[in-house]
This record gives structure tokens, sequence and C-alpha cells, in this order.
């Protein structure tokens, strides 16, 4: 029974991450190692296809929300099927003004 669960062929989907430069100056600004690795942690599994807790806003803009800290809040476009480009970062307190922010970078891609 074990040897016939070798024969599966498992594989997973990863889609490209691509970030802008307002988005890298964001995730370099944020101080604290732990919490880089788990914003990165939930990049990677959105890498493989697992957002996690998001909404759609507007003009293909989507909020991916991260459950701690001060409610940190990454915003993404996808492009194609295969393409996801990270475009800006914040937190709750700053969330309308990265929204803004978000939908100014995505009419530029």
């Amino acid at each position: 029974m074990v040897d016939a669960l070798r024969a599966i062929n498992y594989s997973c989907h990863m889609l490209q991450i691509r970030v802008t430069d307002e988005f890298r100056g964001w995730f370099e600004g944020l101080r604290e190692g732990r919490t880089k690795q788990r914003i990165q942690a939930r990049i990677d599994r959105l890498a493989s296809g697992n957002p996690g807790q998001h909404r759609a806003l507007t003009g293909g803009v989507v909020e991916m929300k991260l459950d701690f800290g001060p409610g940190y809040r990454v915003y993404y476009t996808p492009r194609g099927a295969v393409l996801v480009v990270l475009l800006c970062g914040g937190d709750k307190a700053t969330q309308a003004a990265d929204i803004r922010k978000a939908l100014a970078l995505a009419k530029q891609l």
C-alpha cells in the first residue's frame, strides 16, 4: 500500500511574483526580522496559489490581510495566469492612503 503512494506525481504550479520599487522600499523599511519573515511566508503562500485572507478591490487590485502586528496589508494585482505584481504595503492605520497608492500603481503597469 505505501509503495503505491510513491507512484503518485505531485506538482505545484508557482506564480511568478514581481515587486514594485514602492513595495520593495516598504518591505525593506520594516524593522523587525520576524515581521518580515511572516510577510514573506504569506507571499510564498500567494506564489503557490493560496492568498489566504484577502479581498478584491476595484481596478484589479487585491488587498491581502495579515492578522498580526498593526494589521499589515499587502496590495497586489494579478497579471495573466502566472504573474502577480506586489504593488505596496502598509497597515490598518494607513489603509485608505495605501489603497489609493495601490490603485495608482496598478494603472501605471
